[in-house]
């Protein structure tokens, strides 16, 4: 028996970097208060390449203290008014191609895990990257990300 066939991957499997049953919770915590979780790039042209209105793209993460706080400060946002119109996440280290993609819309910003960014009719306008969510409690976050909506997101239901 050849060796190299007993680890062998499927492409698919190789482009994850931890066991799904792990990531999962982590996963829900965003799709449980209303997240799409975009996970090919074509899911996130369709939604970022044309978009009216706001968007919200958070860059999930196993980070263990950015993320752990960021998706508990997102939840606390996205529970009041104004909110972004679509809320939407993709997983990084999990769904490569689907945060690559995601991340070429983030123009003009380095990569960073977790990271959210806040889109208005196409247009980027609001980023907080991971160096401004360590260290921060969800609380904190919360607030940073509310006033980011007050900004773009209030008189959205305005006709």
């Amino acid at each position: 028996m050849d060796p190299l066939r007993i680890v062998r991957q499927p492409a698919a499997a190789s482009q994850t970097m931890y066991d799904e049953a792990f990531v999962t919770p982590m996963r829900q915590e965003l799709v449980g208060v209303g997240f799409r979780e975009l996970r090919t790039p074509e899911e996130v042209d369709a939604e970022l390449a044309h978009q009216t209105g706001t968007t919200l793209v958070v860059v999930n993460s196993i980070c263990g203290c950015a993320a752990g706080r960021a998706r508990p400060g997102v939840a606390l946002a996205v529970r009041q008014e104004p909110r972004p119109q679509h809320l939407t996440t993709v997983f990084a280290g999990q769904d490569r191609p689907a945060t690559e993609r995601a991340r070429s819309y983030f123009a003009g910003e380095p990569p960073s895990s977790p990271q959210i960014a806040l889109f208005k009719d196409g247009r980027m306008v609001f980023m907080m990257p991971r160096r401004e969510i360590e260290g921060r409690d969800a609380v904190e976050i919360a607030e940073q990300l509310r006033a980011a909506f007050d900004r773009y997101c209030s008189g959205q239901g305005e006709a």
